[in-house]
């Protein structure tokens, strides 16, 4: 229904911020990482989801359209409700999501409030295959290279990441060797 909000925010919460659009004030619940990044009198744009319910009508906002989907396929989990999936959502990065689904570690889902070891291992096995695929394929070609030189996946995803915030707009070759530089010196 609502694809997306942009308008200034006029407040925040912990869990929530209010967009003003064209005289309407929308209450839209917020990863708490998104909370923390809004500010009162700045126009920002969140990806929405709308849940209706008997009583009321929930809007779900993200700061980017992975974090949004991501939200979606976690809702699709048995046991996994809107607030509990924007509960994981405030809780891990999605790249701590990824992480944890593609190595089978479900014990990192059980640092979210409300998750135990059952819905944990549920959620790994669900989501396994059903990631969206990640906002940033640069990152994933640079550890995809290292792996492939024999670098150990958890090495070279964290130099991955570091080097392409470092080299935004560098090429592929260029942040590999940067990374190669990087993992030879630790």
């Amino acid at each position: 229904m609502f694809a997306s909000v942009r308008g200034v925010v006029s407040s925040i919460g912990v869990s929530h911020v209010v967009v003003e659009s064209n005289g309407i004030g929308y209450e839209i619940l917020v990863p708490t990482g998104a909370a923390l990044s809004a500010v009162v009198g700045s126009e920002m744009l969140f990806h929405t989801t709308v849940i209706p319910r008997e009583d009321e009508w929930l809007l779900f906002g993200f700061l980017d359209v992975q974090s949004k989907q991501l939200f979606s396929v976690l809702r699709s989990v048995s046991g996994v409700g809107p607030k509990t999936a924007l509960s994981v959502l405030s809780t891990l990065t999605t790249a701590e999501i990824d992480d944890a689904v593609s190595a089978g570690d479900a014990e990192r889902f059980t640092s979210v409030p409300g998750i135990g070891a059952k819905t944990a291992s549920l959620i790994v096995v669900s989501l396994t295959g059903k990631m969206p695929q990640a906002a940033n394929r640069d990152v994933v070609d640079v550890v995809s290279a290292l792996t492939g030189l024999g670098w150990a996946q958890a090495d070279a995803t964290e130099a991955a990441r570091a080097v392409v915030a470092e080299l935004p707009n560098g090429s592929l070759s260029e942040r590999i060797r940067l990374a190669l530089t990087r993992l030879s010196a630790s």
